[in-house]
């Protein structure tokens, strides 16, 4: 005989079960869609999936267990179409398709991207964002062409100062277009690249392809993804993702604080952090060597 008891506690877990196993099937398939299934889902739309620590116990981190960040959703790329424009403060404004990308110097990189809200869930008093623990950071070879070279194809004038890159993907809504910038020193740095290709294969579209830019040792919202536009500014972009995202203040305040425009700059650089991946945390392990 059933009794009431377990009716109620069979209908409740079943109410659990409606309520939940849809989220969880539908990160399961996101991640297998993008050869991410060993992945912890940290945002379905856009996909941010972070590498457990675990993953990151070899030097080069296959492209199966890199991390993703996406700020908006991944966009549909005509690879035979797509093109990268060069314009601004430039002598000959450029249209280059990727096989003419190709076509320059190639040079391979070895970079280690990071979120630069790595850690972001131990943080007290808590912050709003993708509550990242460990693993938004990997390490790849990423294969391409010097941004110097392409900027010196289309002929960049002394007086551009800072080059404003561009994406594919598109804003929801109100949201604003992602833009990054790069001062032109660290555009013309001979490790800066337009990246193609990712540990010896085409880059995956989850992580930019076709295009990708690649700025060695800063912080990862720098290596804009679906890379189609470089705009040459004689001054600072003022882009919402330069003039006001990313930037932190160049002193001491409380947490929630308002703070002055003057007062924040823009993160650049990371520091060097390291991490234990094995044993992992919480582990019980016998003692021995």
């Amino acid at each position: 005989m059933i009794s009431r008891r377990h009716v109620l506690t069979y209908l409740a877990a079943t109410a659990a079960v409606s309520r939940f196993a849809p989220r969880e099937l539908l990160a399961q398939s996101i991640t297998q869609k993008y050869g991410k299934a060993d992945l912890i889902v940290r945002s379905v739309r856009p996909p941010d999936f972070e590498t457990p620590t675990a993953l990151l116990r070899t030097f080069i981190t296959p492209n199966n267990a890199f991390y993703v960040r996406s700020h908006m959703p991944i966009p549909q790329i005509d690879a035979a179409a797509f093109a990268l424009k060069v314009a601004g403060e430039v002598g000959s404004p450029l249209t280059l398709s990727v096989d003419e990308i190709k076509k320059l110097p190639a040079v391979t990189v070895t970079v280690t991207l990071e979120c630069a809200g790595n850690g972001r869930g131990f943080f007290e008093p808590a912050v709003a964002g993708i509550q990242w623990e460990k693993g938004a950071v990997s390490t790849a070879r990423f294969t391409g062409a010097r941004l110097s070279d392409i900027l010196k194809k289309a002929g960049v004038k002394t007086s551009g100062l800072n080059v404003e890159m561009h994406a594919a993907d598109r804003p929801p809504g109100t949201m604003p277009a992602f833009v990054r910038q790069v001062p032109m020193a660290k555009a013309m740095h001979p490790d800066t690249i337009v990246a193609y290709a990712m540990n010896g294969e085409p880059i995956p579209l989850v992580h930019g392809a076709p295009l990708r830019a690649i700025i060695p040792g800063w912080e990862g919202a720098y290596a804009v993804k679906w890379l189609n536009a470089l705009n040459v500014l004689p001054k600072d972009s003022g882009s919402f993702w330069v003039a006001t995202g990313y930037r932190y203040p160049t002193y001491r305040v409380a947490p929630g604080a308002a703070v002055d425009a003057k007062d924040m700059a823009p993160l650049t650089g990371l520091v060097v952090k390291s991490l234990v991946t094995t044993p992992a945390s919480r582990q019980t392990v016998p003692v021995g060597k």
